[in-house]
């Protein structure tokens, strides 16, 4: 099995350090580059060459959300999972319409930042259903005004996004609804289409917002 390739973005060494440690010593994973920040972020990916990117949002120079928009330009095909808190909501609504992949707060377990790693490279896109609230507001004020209540979603879509909601996995939601990851995930493509969002903390935080779940 190809190991996972992950570079990281963190200003904190001591928590750089302990991400890089993670990844080493993880089966299927492997750590080709640590960074204190995205200053030189694009020869950075090309040394490293990583799969995903797990990136801070505050860090000092380029950060990254700046980093976010650079990697999404120049390389499309790496996916990045940003590592948030809970007081950066404005940064946090920032990173969403840049189009990240995933939104992981920093005190997620470390076995469940390596499930988040994978299912974004499978085209899953993680993210913690507290992220989420914490814009919900934001969304409700700058986007969802005057959206109709009625999305037209199935019995089985509403059933997912309930799910979604509640922080499952596309792998749990899989087996919650005893059908398969790929069937998942067409589900929650549909999801989003109806929706008019464009990732899981969009559809999380319109749902929350329109009371649809």
């Amino acid at each position: 099995m190809q190991e996972i390739k992950v570079a990281v973005f963190e200003d904190n060494k001591a928590r750089r350090e302990l991400l890089k440690m993670l990844l080493e010593t993880s089966e299927g994973f492997v750590c080709t580059g640590a960074f204190e920040n995205c200053q030189h972020i694009i020869k950075n990916i090309v040394g490293c060459l990583p799969d995903v990117i797990l990136m801070d949002i505050d860090m000092p120079g380029v950060n990254g959300i700046e980093g976010l928009k650079i990697v999404h330009t120049q390389f499309p095909q790496v996916k990045v999972l940003m590592q948030t808190i809970f007081e950066e909501e404005e940064k946090i609504f920032e990173a969403i319409l840049a189009g990240a992949d995933g939104y992981i707060l920093k005190k997620t377990p470390p076995l469940k930042l390596l499930d988040a790693m994978r299912e974004v490279l499978d085209g899953g896109a993680p993210m913690t259903p507290t992220v989420a609230r914490q814009v919900l507001h934001l969304f409700n004020n700058k986007h969802y005004k005057n959206t109709p209540d009625n999305f037209d979603l199935t019995e089985r879509e509403h059933e997912i996004l309930k799910l979604l909601v509640k922080g499952l996995s596309y792998k749990m939601i899989a087996a919650e609804c005893n059908i398969s990851y790929a069937t998942v995930n067409s589900h929650i493509s549909h999801i989003y289409e109806k929706l008019h969002v464009s990732n899981a903390a969009e559809a999380v935080a319109k749902a929350l917002g329109q009371r649809i779940v």
